[in-house]
């Protein structure tokens, strides 16, 4: 009796016994196309989903070797299977009885490309990693639906999806191809001298704020100024052209609702690759950009915000500063701070999203309160030291304020959805209508001083539990017995970035954080490991739901720790 039948038979004699019954599924039983992993069993059946695994020979599944021969390419072709994978299971599991009884999924994903723990491909073989709500009433097995789920359904999915004959080959080469293109479009940014490029014919509007799919009627496709427009000849698709936004300081300006916010949250996800169909697919930008807002009552603990705030009312220092409740001022220049101590190029501000008394002091402002009674030095007086002293460059949303006209080396201006280059007429006005108001802060933008992360203020304990992790969302991770609150971290694209930050402040803590190393060199550490070998570093057992974080999110996250203590 082959493994296939015996999990069949097996799965029968367990009907009607209770849930725990199921554990005895555990194990590997090798199909005839491929060897299903029963990983981990749930013990309820409201309890999370059980942990399967599929793997597949590569005689079987039969990718060609040039769909997955580089690094993009490889991530690519995993994030198609994974969203084949997706889309067969929904079609074809159904619901047995109560709870998540009948539910076999894979990580959710959305518009962009990640490198996800869900799929792995190579020379050898194919792998997916998916979770299966094995069926009950009540707490009573159904055996028979379980037999037909795991023997019927699971395989049905497997050879519909994860078989390179039962798919569309040019669907395939041409998700591969555009992600290879927008990956080699990002790595020529640096030496062109651009921070972005915005392809001519992008459709950058969404369908809403919680529908990051395209806008399907009504959007205009994005189109450069003649000024701003670069060439790249891409890899798969040749020529290509567009606005290349130069390093510097740039300005996105505009009437309401004419385009200025959804170009730059075009320009913040573009340190990602997207799916082909999401109208941003070539839309590039810095990998090491930082998108920045104000943040009333976030934690912040030691950082050096001297260049922005001195002098605080009862002397209280900037340069070793900590709040458990911070300002919109405050926040927003811890979160700079932070931003470049984790090595960010590139920040991106919208006014919307930042605090007022940060951005701007006007003349008359500061004619009716005396410097000496300011403590904010504004970062209109420091985004040109910062670029200067430091080679980072900014992209300023800016509708209210033409005072930093005098600071903007580019400015672009949004009419309709459409762009056009605006420096010239921006410089003349600042000529013309001179704000007269003085420059605060100094010559320099001031110091930059790594911090050192205690590890014993690293705590992800809870009761009895030595970890206790947990995402709600694609804001907020449970870490032991706090809850770090990432929902003004804009740049994260999936949950499963969170749930992978969450294994990784575990696993730095472990390896890394030792009260000695600065944050920096903990994170050159981590990320070199994970480059090396890969998400499932992270955990003890192969898990499916980690994804792909980078170094700010991770460092943003650690900020925001409640308990954390630095020196």
């Amino acid at each position: 009796m082959s493994d296939k039948e015996n999990l069949y038979q097996q799965l029968l004699q367990l009907d009607g016994r209770g849930y725990k019954a199921y554990k005895a599924i555990q194990g590997r039983y090798n199909f005839p196309e491929f060897t299903l992993i029963i990983a981990r069993v749930q013990g309820d059946t409201f309890a999370s989903p059980s942990h399967f695994r599929v793997q597949m020979s590569q005689l079987v599944a039969g990718f060609p070797p040039q769909l997955y021969q580089t690094h993009s390419r490889e991530i690519a072709l995993r994030d198609y299977l994974t969203r084949q994978f997706a889309q067969v299971a929904r079609q074809t599991s159904s619901r047995r009885g109560t709870g998540r009884s009948g539910l076999i999924a894979i990580t959710s994903v959305g518009q962009t490309v990640l490198e996800r723990t869900a799929c792995g491909v190579n020379g050898e073989s194919v792998e997916v990693r998916f979770v299966v709500g094995l069926p009950a009433r009540g707490r009573q097995i159904l055996g028979r639906q379980a037999a037909e789920m795991l023997c019927e359904d699971i395989p049905e999915i497997v050879g519909r999806s994860l078989k390179y004959s039962q798919l569309d080959p040019i669907a395939i080469q041409h998700h591969v191809e555009t992600v290879e293109d927008a990956d080699w479009l990002r790595q020529q940014l640096r030496s062109r001298g651009l921070v972005a490029f915005i392809p001519d014919g992008a459709i950058l509007p969404r369908r809403s704020g919680v529908d990051d799919r395209p806008l399907e009627t009504d959007a205009v496709p994005f189109e450069s100024p003649d000024s701003l427009r670069v060439e790249f000849t891409c890899p798969n698709r040749g020529l290509v052209r567009g606005m290349g936004v130069p390093a510097g300081i740039t300005l996105i300006v505009g009437g309401g609702y004419h385009g200025k916010s959804t170009l730059l949250r075009a320009i913040e996800l573009g340190v990602y690759s997207h799916i082909p169909g999401d109208g941003r697919e070539l839309v590039v930008t810095d990998a090491a950009t930082m998108k920045i807002r104000a943040e009333d009552g976030r934690s912040i603990v030691g950082v050096d915000i001297s260049p922005f705030i001195n002098q605080l009312p009862q002397g209280r220092s900037t340069s070793n500063f900590s709040t458990p409740n911070a300002s919109g001022s405050t926040s927003q220049a811890a979160n700079i701070i932070e931003a470049l101590e984790a090595g960010t190029q590139v920040l991106l501000v919208d006014e919307d999203t930042a605090a007022t008394n940060f951005m701007i002091r006007d003349r008359r402002m500061q004619q009716l309160i005396a410097k000496d009674k300011e403590p904010i030095t504004p970062f209109i007086d420091k985004v040109r030291q910062l670029y200067k002293d430091y080679g980072v460059s900014t992209i300023l949303v800016m509708g209210g304020s033409g005072d930093y006209f005098d600071v903007a080396d580019t400015v672009i201006a949004m009419e309709n959805f459409q762009s056009s280059e605006v420096t010239e007429d921006a410089k003349a006005i600042a000529q013309q209508y001179a704000t007269q108001r003085i420059a605060e802060g100094g010559k320099q933008f001031g110091q930059i001083t790594p911090r050192v992360p205690l590890p014993e203020s690293i705590d992800p304990s809870r009761g009895k539990r030595e970890v206790k992790l947990k995402v709600r969302d694609v804001d907020q991770v449970v870490f032991g017995s706090e809850d770090i609150d990432l929902s003004a971290v804009e740049q994260v694209a999936e949950a499963g970035q969170l749930r992978a930050i969450a294994e990784a402040i575990v696993y730095a803590k472990q390896q890394y954080i030792n009260g000695k190393r600065t944050l920096p060199e903990v994170l050159d550490r981590l990320i070199a490991d994970i480059d090396s070998e890969g998400l499932d570093i992270l955990t003890r057992f192969p898990e499916g739901d980690l994804v792909r974080f980078r170094r700010f999110e991770f460092a943003a996250a650690l900020n925001r720790l409640r308990t954390l203590e630095v020196r």
